[in-house]
């Protein structure tokens, strides 16, 4: 069974900075995007960054410049490097996985329980 499993939330002073991590574990073949979410109390979900497996990156228009993905495939993870936080930052953030479990034919989304960023003085 594959899961994936974030930490590295916490509370944070705006201009502090986190760094989140998400390892995805179970029969994988191989991993296309790995993406973060965040969505806070009120809102709907967005899509925060992506990473997929050509080496492209996205990014929200609220954080480029500010938050950097990475990936490092062979650990089968995803990270979310954060600067110059923000008090609008303060949201749960998810990672989500695009995943070819081994022996099958398809790829299937995966996602995290999330981890809880609060940026506040």
């Amino acid at each position: 069974q594959v899961q994936l499993v974030e930490s590295g939330g916490g509370l944070v002073q705006p201009g502090g900075s986190l760094r989140l991590s998400c390892a995805a574990s179970g029969s994988i073949f191989s991993i296309n995007n790995m993406d973060w979410y965040r969505q806070a109390p009120g809102k709907e979900r967005e899509l925060v960054a992506r990473a997929s497996s050509i080496g492209s990156t996205y990014y929200t228009d609220s954080v480029k410049g500010r938050f950097t993905i990475s990936r490092d495939n062979a650990k089968n993870t995803v990270y979310l490097q954060m600067n110059a936080l923000k008090p609008e930052d303060t949201a749960v953030y998810y990672c989500k996985m695009v995943i070819h479990a081994s022996g099958t034919y398809y790829t299937m989304d995966y996602w995290g329980k999330g981890t809880l960023v609060t940026v506040s003085s």
